[in-house]
């Protein structure tokens, strides 16, 4: 990795609002607490993944924050695959997949990932649009159903204690990939509490990517490798959601200590 891949720049909202308006108008976000770290790549590049990132996380209440790292362009040229979906795929009806559960405090939790299939035409993008209203999703960027052919969307829930919050989204052309160390992840509660540590982080990367390094604020670690045969979602891991063209992962802080980073390693 090069010096200039290692280099962080920390930028403000009114930086973030620059590059959105610069790499598209008609992308549309809320105003959100975060910070986007944009590491190495190219400024065209830089430009695509803030919005990447910015339009990612959703709801994460007021400490949350966005990480961008590895840009496109990076990371020993591996080749990316593409998203694993059935082929009889239904684009009216979501693919779910757990990412991760645990127990905190006595308090069952659990991360689901909804990805539902890039529509082939209107009739599709139309019955797609019907069935996630009935599911209480909306699909952003898309004014209309047409919006929606040949894209993938997807939704990231949490739930804790029998409270389920949405907290990702994003709906991302069918070829999208990540390649190398390309990495987006957002840092929230675990608790759906504002005022509760970040200590949950939520992220996609490639489907190459072998090993996530997840950093705390007390200056220990996480390692979280690839999901092999039988390992429970109660495991840590990087897997391989059906429909997805990204790789997830999730992984909680200890308990006292919040994220710090998180980054592909190898």
């Amino acid at each position: 990795m090069s010096a200039d891949r290692e280099k962080s720049h920390h930028m403000h909202d009114s930086d973030i609002a620059l590059l959105l308006a610069d790499a598209a108008d008609e992308v549309e976000i809320g105003i959100a607490p975060y910070q986007a770290v944009l590491r190495g790549g190219r400024r065209r590049r830089a430009r695509r993944w803030a919005v990447a990132a910015a339009t990612a996380l959703v709801l994460a209440g007021s400490s949350a924050t966005l990480a961008v790292a590895g840009l496109p362009g990076g990371g020993g040229g591996q080749v990316a695959t593409r998203p694993s979906v059935p082929a009889a795929a239904d684009p009216s009806k979501a693919l779910r997949t757990t990412l991760a559960t645990g127990t905190d405090q006595g308090t069952k939790w659990r991360v689901l990932i909804d990805v539902w299939s890039a529509p082939r035409d209107e009739k599709q993008a139309e019955a797609q649009r019907a069935a996630m209203a009935l599911r209480g999703e909306t699909p952003p960027d898309a004014h209309k159903a047409s919006d929606l052919i040949g894209k993938i969307t997807y939704f990231v829930h949490r739930e804790y204690g029998g409270e389920t919050t949405k907290v990702m989204e994003n709906t991302v052309p069918e070829s999208d990939t990540m390649t190398g160390t390309d990495l987006i992840s957002g840092s929230l509660p675990l608790q759906p509490d504002d005022k509760a540590d970040v200590r949950l982080v939520i992220g996609y990367v490639a489907k190459t990517a072998q090993r996530v390094n997840c950093t705390w604020t007390n200056e220990t670690a996480t390692v979280v490798e690839k999901a092999g045969p039988g390992t429970g979602t109660d495991v840590p891991a990087i897997r391989s959601p059906k429909g997805s063209p990204y790789d997830w992962f999730v992984c909680l802080a200890p308990k006292g200590t919040e994220y710090k980073t998180a980054e592909v390693i190898g």
